[in-house]
C-alpha cells in the first residue's frame, strides 16, 4: 500500500471511524479501523459489531492494499500533524505515516482478521432528504432514555401513521416526551415500526452535519437500518423490543392554555434554571390571569423569580413544577416565535408545541413542589 491523501478527508473520515469502534474491546481488532486503497479511493470500514461504518474519500493511490490500524491511535496522529496532506505507506511490517516535517512508523493488523460484515436482506428503501433525516433525528433525540432496564427506551421509535401518510419519530424516558412527523416518503408506508439506537442516531446525525445537502437512502427490515449518503454508508441493528404506547401519555384534555413568546419564555427558563442545584432541580410555574411566574429556590444557591405577561385562555390559576433541564431542554427545540402551553393542574402532565406547528410536540411530567 502506498497512498497521498488530503489530512482534511483523512482527519474527518477518523473522525467518524474512531467514533464508532469499540472502546473497551476484549478483541484488539474491534478497535482497529480498515482501511482499503485502491483506484482512486481510500476506504475505511470501521464497527464495534453493532454499528458498522464505510466511508470512501479521494487519494492518490500509487500501490492498492489494505490492512488496519489503530482507529483512535491514528486519528490522534493525523490530527496533530502540521500538513495538508499525508503520505501513507507499508514497509517492513509497520505502516508509515509521512506528514510534513512528522514521521511516525506504527504497527497493523493483517485485513483478514477484520470481522466480515454480511447482512440480511432489507426490503423497505425510501429516500428523505437531508433536512427531513435531521428534523427526524435532532427534535426527539433530547428525550431518548439512557436505562439499562429499559433500553426499549434508549433510541428513536420510527413507524408510519397510514391514515394521514405520515412518518413519526418518538423518543421517551418516561418523564419527557418528543415527537415530530413528516410526510411519508413513498416506500415507507410498508415499514415495520422500529427503534433507532441511540450510537446510530449520534453517529449518522454527524454524517448529516459533514453531508448538510441532498438525499439520503435509508433501508431497512425488523432488524437492521442502513443509511446510505453520499459518500459513507452507515448501517446498525435495531433494538428488539417493543416500544410502548406513547400516546397513553400526550394529555388532550388540557384546558388550562397560555401562549408566549418563545425567546423570552426560554430565555427566562435559561436565567431561572441558574440557581436550581442537583438536589432540588425543580422550576415553578405560576399560573394566574395573563401571567406567568417562574420561580426556584435553593438553600445552597439562592432564589430566583421572574415575571413574563402571557396570553391565557382560562380564569383558573394554576402552580406547577417541572424539572428545569427538561424544560430547557423543550423550549430550545421550539422555532416558532410563539409557543403553546397546555395545563391541566399541578399534578398533570404538560402538552407545549410551536404555535402553528403540528408537526411536533413534546410532553413533560411535572415534579412535586
Amino acid at each position: 500500500m502506498r497512498l497521498t491523501i488530503e489530512k482534511t478527508q483523512l482527519l474527518k473520515a477518523l473522525s467518524h471511524a474512531q467514533s464508532v469502534v469499540e472502546k473497551r474491546h476484549t478483541i484488539p481488532i474491534l478497535g482497529h479501523v480498515l482501511l482499503d486503497a485502491e483506484g482512486g479511493t481510500l476506504t475505511l470500514t470501521s464497527t464495534d459489531m453493532e454499528l458498522n461504518l464505510i466511508e470512501k474519500i479521494p487519494a492518490m493511490v500509487e500501490e492498492p492494499g489494505q490492512l488496519t490500524v489503530a482507529a483512535s491511535m491514528f486519528f490522534d496522529i493525523i490530527r496533530k500533524v502540521d500538513a495538508e496532506t499525508v503520505l501513507l505507506f507499508v514497509k517492513e511490517n509497520q505502516i508509515h505515516i509521512h506528514a510534513g516535517r512528522s514521521k511516525f512508523k506504527i504497527a497493523f493488523l493483517n485485513a483478514d482478521d477484520f470481522p466480515k460484515l454480511s447482512f440480511g436482506d432489507l426490503p423497505i428503501t425510501f429516500t428523505l432528504k437531508a433536512d427531513q433525516l435531521k428534523k427526524l433525528f435532532d427534535k426527539p433525540r433530547f428525550a431518548m432514555a439512557t436505562e439499562e432496564t429499559r433500553y426499549y427506551l434508549n433510541g428513536i421509535y420510527w413507524h408510519t401513521i397510514p391514515g394521514d401518510n405520515l412518518l413519526r419519530a418518538v423518543a421517551t424516558d418516561a418523564h419527557r416526551l418528543a415527537f415530530t412527523q413528516i410526510t411519508a416518503p413513498s416506500g415507507s408506508m410498508d415499514m415495520p415500526g422500529v427503534i433507532i439506537g441511540r450510537k446510530t442516531v449520534n453517529e449518522a446525525r454527524k454524517l448529516l452535519d459533514e453531508d448538510a445537502s441532498g438525499d439520503v437512502k435509508v433501508s431497512l427490515s425488523a432488524q437492521r437500518i442502513e443509511f446510505h449518503f453520499s459518500s459513507a454508508s452507515l448501517s446498525s441493528r435495531l433494538i428488539d423490543g417493543n416500544f410502548p404506547d406513547y400516546m397513553q401519555a400526550i394529555p388532550l384534555e388540557n384546558n388550562c392554555i397560555f401562549f408566549v413568546p418563545t425567546k423570552q419564555y426560554a430565555s427566562a427558563v435559561d436565567r431561572v434554571a441558574t440557581v436550581v442545584s442537583d438536589k432540588i432541580r425543580v422550576i415553578k410555574l405560576e399560573l394566574n390571569e395573563n401571567q406567568v411566574t417562574l420561580s426556584a429556590l435553593s438553600s445552597e444557591l439562592g432564589s430566583a423569580h421572574e415575571d413574563i405577561p402571557v396570553d391565557y385562555q382560562s380564569t383558573d390559576a394554576v402552580e406547577i413544577g417541572f424539572n428545569a433541564k427538561y424544560l430547557l431542554d423543550i423550549t430550545q427545540q421550539i422555532d416558532e416565535e410563539e409557543t403553546e402551553v397546555a395545563l391541566s393542574d399541578g399534578n398533570s402532565p404538560a402538552l407545549i408545541k410551536g404555535v402553528g406547528n403540528t408537526e411536533s410536540v413534546y410532553v413533560i411530567m411535572p415534579m412535586r413542589i
